[in-house]
């Protein structure tokens, strides 16, 4: 069985505790970090003044060319792991280079807004009376 349809989440969302483990998650950075030999990626993103960077495992995508300084989406799951705190274990992990960051953030901020706003609606219309 396919999980759930991943979200969009900001990389400091995944770092806040926001996002449970075993949820399906997308999420983008830049590569900063690979360890092949713990199959582990540290992808980091700026928001506001603050540095975020989130850990990913690779074992499912594995091999792959690393790009350091390369931006990636990664698709996959949250595990909680003691010595790192939140990781996503990646089921796709992409290299984006070149895509405009802030737009993809904008993107993803009015793809909330839309299904939020749609929820309301849906929420709000009267039960049909069969």
């Amino acid at each position: 069985m396919l999980p759930l349809a991943a979200v969009f989440h900001f990389p400091w969302e995944i770092n806040s505790g926001s996002v449970e483990e075993g949820q399906s998650v997308r999420t983008f950075g830049r590569l900063v970090c690979y360890q092949p030999e713990e199959s582990r990626a540290t992808l980091s993103a700026q928001h506001a003044s603050k540095e975020h960077r989130v850990v990913v495992h690779t074992l499912f995508v594995e091999p792959f060319n690393p790009i350091i300084g390369a931006q990636y989406i990664v698709l996959g799951e949250i595990e909680n792991d003691e010595r790192v705190g939140a990781m996503v274990r990646a089921r796709v992990l992409n290299c984006v280079d070149g895509v405009n960051i802030a737009l993809l953030e904008k993107a993803i901020t009015e793809q909330r807004n839309f299904f939020t706003e749609r929820e309301r609606k849906l929420g709000a219309q009267p039960a049909d009376a069969t």
